[in-house]
Parts: C-alpha cells; sequence; structure tokens
C-alpha cells in the first residue's frame, strides 16, 4: 500500500516496533497529525473476550475530562413536558411519533446522539434495524434511554462518548482533537482507559487489554504497552 508523503513522513518519527508508554504514545500521536485539517485522535483497544457471550460484551459510557471537540447534533425523542425540557436543555431536533417516522421514511439521519424516554421505547424501538448498524440505537447502559432527559443531552453536549465492543472484539472510540494538545488528550484517554478496564466482565479470562493503538484521523497507529492496565 502506497501512503502519501506526510504519512511517510510520520513514520520515520518513531520506532513502529515499539510499545510505548500511554503518554509518550500519546504525544507522538499529536506531533505526527500533520493534516491541513483538526484531525481526530482515536484509541483502539483489542480485549480478550468472546463478544459472541452475553456474559463477555463490554459496554459503557463516560464524559471525556476535556470532550471531544466535536460539535454533537442530538436528537430528542420524547413527548410532553420532556419535549419543552429537552429543547431548553439544548437538543438540536425535538420531537416524538413524527421525528421517528421521518426517519423510517426518508432515512433522515442528521444527527450524532439519539436520546429518548423510557416510555418512548416503543416507537423507537421500531427503528431497531436502521439505527442499529449506525451505533444509534439509544441504550439504558449508555444513558441515552433516560427519565433525565436534561441530564442527558446536557453530557452527549459536554462529551459523552460511548465505547462498545465490535464484531472483532476491538473497542474504537475518539479522545479529542489534535489541537487540544498532549496532556489534555492523555487525560481523556486515561478517563477511557480505566473505565475499559473497570467494565472487565468476571467471565474473562487471561490477558483483557490484548493490544492498544493511538492514531490520527490521517496519521499512523503508536502502539502502546498493554501490560500496564492491567492493574488499574
Amino acid at each position: 500500500m502506497k501512503h502519501g508523503k506526510k504519512y511517510s513522513e510520520s513514520l520515520k518519527a518513531y520506532n513502529q516496533s515499539n510499545l510505548y508508554d500511554a503518554k509518550e504514545a500519546v504525544g507522538i500521536c499529536v506531533a505526527t497529525a500533520k493534516a491541513s485539517f483538526d484531525e481526530t485522535i482515536e484509541l483502539h483497544v483489542r480485549l480478550g473476550v468472546d463478544s459472541r457471550h452475553a456474559d463477555q460484551q463490554v459496554r459503557g459510557a463516560l464524559v471525556l475530562p476535556h470532550g471531544t471537540g466535536k460539535n454533537v447534533k442530538i436528537l430528542a425523542i420524547c413527548k410532553g413536558e420532556n419535549e419543552k425540557l429537552a429543547k431548553e436543555a439544548g437538543a438540536d431536533f425535538v420531537g416524538a411519533e413524527e421525528m421517528a417516522q421521518k426517519i423510517q421514511n426518508e432515512n433522515w439521519m442528521d444527527f450524532d446522539v439519539l436520546i429518548t424516554t423510557p416510555d418512548m421505547m416503543g416507537v423507537v424501538g421500531r427503528l431497531g434495524k436502521i439505527l442499529g448498524p449506525r451505533g444509534l440505537m439509544p441504550n439504558p447502559k449508555a444513558g441515552t434511554v433516560t427519565t433525565d432527559i436534561v441530564k442527558a443531552i446536557k453530557e452527549a453536549k459536554a462529551g459523552k462518548i460511548e465505547y462498545r465492543l465490535d464484531k472483532t472484539n476491538i473497542i474504537h472510540c475518539p479522545i479529542g482533537k489534535a489541537s487540544f494538545g498532549a496532556e489534555k488528550l492523555f487525560e481523556n484517554f486515561d478517563a477511557l482507559i480505566t473505565a475499559i478496564v473497570r467494565a472487565k466482565p468476571e467471565s474473562s479470562k487471561g490477558q483483557y487489554i490484548r493490544s492498544c493503538v493511538v492514531s490520527s484521523t490521517m496519521g499512523p497507529g503508536i502502539k502502546i504497552n498493554p501490560s500496564k492496565f492491567e492493574s488499574i
């Protein structure tokens, strides 16, 4: 595979075979983010679990200390007093059955997070085949199905992210923008990796964190020594 000039230069800035300390790896990642736009820094963690088993699922959510740097568009599907509260809390789109119909009939997806209340799950649940593959289906564990819709909206706007395993037992999550600088990005990284380690299923045996990599949107992946996280 042929890489561009900036990518090739970034590869020369570090030893690709090394397993770095997390803080150093984040610093290298920021230094090698050379695109003309503010690149997103992402964490990729491969776990020693099997996502095919219900008792080995790893999923949760947290508000990153410094947010994600992304302007999050929020759709709130609710009714009654909650509609007013959602609008006041800063939701970008608010509605009830008509919003669900818009998604179903028009394939409208101009939002990043969908937050709803338990009484609307009968309506939202019918959208599972549309929302599920895109990672937009609300879930109580992620705090996106809640009776406190104001809190959920404010947390999402503040940089709340959801982490969960994909089919290959890897978690992919943004931890901020390159412009944040290494210190803030490391604090976001530390908060996320700590949450992932603490979410270790009781049925998981052997090495939990198999590999850990940070990368920028257009840059190479920097490998982190996973053994450092076993004692968190």
